[in-house]
């Protein structure tokens, strides 16, 4: 009979990084009980100026033949076997490390100049990653916040791999003029000075007898009624009708929000000053709209003479919208439903064995006004699974059946042994 897969995570809080690698290595060691296969970490920005020693101290430790991670403002890990923690400013490490029988470990470095354009087949994709989509594998991806096509290798991905799961998060920093872009990628006979990268992405493609699951929860609630683009162009829309009756009259869409904010109560007025986004609704064919099913984009301004309004994303005529707001509560409600849809959808015992937590850094103790709220709701649902991750400059996940980068978001990847 074949080994179960093993995932284990131990986060550090130690000031010194020797102290730090020494700490969850040790912990590691005293847990996993067959050979490792791969190796995930991410270190706060507390340590920028030792990130070139993380990797010769741990391969020192704890010799593994594929190692990738990167540096985050925030750092999420298990303090002890049952207790998560997200550490944000302060010095943390978090390492995952997994035995994974029956399992391909395929990890990727991919610059922005090795990246094919989007007119190209999806050969050309398969060609720079390395793996076959027959392989069916699932990515998990680390990428710097300064690369321009990051959208690009995303759509390309699920273009050449259409039935895989992408999950990851761009790298972040406490402070800006420290380094941000800090990803660690060491595969066995490499050099290890060679093992700190500051451009592109960084990844792995796992293929086999494992299943990466996600949950991404952008933590909006709608408000009013949802329309159809009646006349847009690029990311500007012009014009907006009531859904499902592009024949009625359209109006502009300032306009319709003005209604809309009007009516709205005194609390929801306030926190649409500052919190208002526009939710874009992904599955074309779906009445019945609900929780997941928006895409939820940023709303970057207003046109108050042409009555139009920009939103981070390219828009078409005939798209479905909704107008959204996001604070604490919504955002605690709706990790709550997605966690609780999880777990009826898998039954008691979901089989998952590890996971990994990609969270932006508005989010944490700043949106909650206490820690660790959104790793300690995860750890609620999934009791026995231990979870790693970072707060990021930006999400990576899957929304309907195509993968995009949020923001304001905590995305999840849950690793289930088939």
């Amino acid at each position: 009979m074949a080994s179960q897969i093993q995932w284990i995570n131990a986060l550090s809080t130690r000031a010194s990084l020797e102290a730090a690698v020494k700490e969850v290595v040790t912990r590691i060691q005293q847990s996993l009980s067959a050979p490792p296969e791969l190796g995930i970490v991410f270190i706060s920005s507390a340590y920028a100026s030792d990130y070139s020693r993380l990797v010769p101290l741990l391969i020192e430790e704890l010799p593994l033949p594929v190692l990738i991670g990167c540096g985050g403002a925030g750092i999420i890990g298990m303090n002890e076997p049952t207790q998560v923690l997200e550490v944000e400013g302060n010095p943390a490490l978090s390492l995952s490390v997994a035995h994974l029988p029956e399992v391909t470990v395929q990890p990727f470095h991919l610059l922005e100049e090795d990246l094919p354009d989007l007119d190209s087949p999806p050969d050309a994709w398969v060609n720079v990653v390395g793996i076959s989509p027959e392989a069916q594998p699932q990515f998990i991806l680390l990428s710097t916040p300064f690369l321009a096509k990051i959208n690009d290798l995303i759509a390309g991905l699920d273009f050449a791999y259409p039935g895989s799961v992408k999950v990851g998060g761009l790298t972040s920093a406490t402070a800006m003029g420290m380094n941000q872009s800090a990803l660690f990628y060491y595969t066995q006979g490499m050099a290890l000075t060679d093992s700190l990268r500051t451009e592109g992405t960084i990844g792995v493609a796992l293929s086999g007898k494992i299943v990466l699951e996600t949950i991404v929860a952008q933590g909006c609630r709608p408000i009013g009624s949802v329309y159809q683009i009646a006349q847009g162009e690029k990311n500007i829309v012009i014009e907006l009708a009531q859904a499902n009756n592009l024949q009625a009259n359209s109006r502009p869409p300032l306009t319709v929000l003005q209604e809309l904010i009007q009516n709205l109560s005194e609390s929801d007025r306030q926190l649409a000053q500052h919190s208002l986004f526009v939710g874009i609704v992904r599955d074309e064919f779906k009445l019945e709209l609900g929780q997941g099913d928006f895409l939820i984009r940023n709303l970057l301004g207003v046109d108050p003479r042409l009555g139009a309004i920009a939103i981070g994303d390219t828009v078409r005529p005939g798209q479905r919208l909704q107008f959204h707001l996001r604070d604490a509560k919504t955002s605690a409600e709706d990790l709550e439903l997605l966690l609780q849809r999880y777990q009826q959808e898998k039954g008691s015992s979901p089989s998952a064995v590890g996971a990994l937590m990609f969270s932006c850094l508005g989010r944490g103790e700043g949106l909650y006004g206490k820690p660790n709220f959104d790793s300690s709701l995860f750890r609620y649902y999934l009791k026995d699974v231990q979870l790693g991750g970072f707060f990021c400059n930006g999400e990576i996940g899957p929304v309907g059946s195509r993968t995009f980068l949020h923001g304001y978001t905590s995305a999840f990847g849950i690793l289930r042994q088939p």
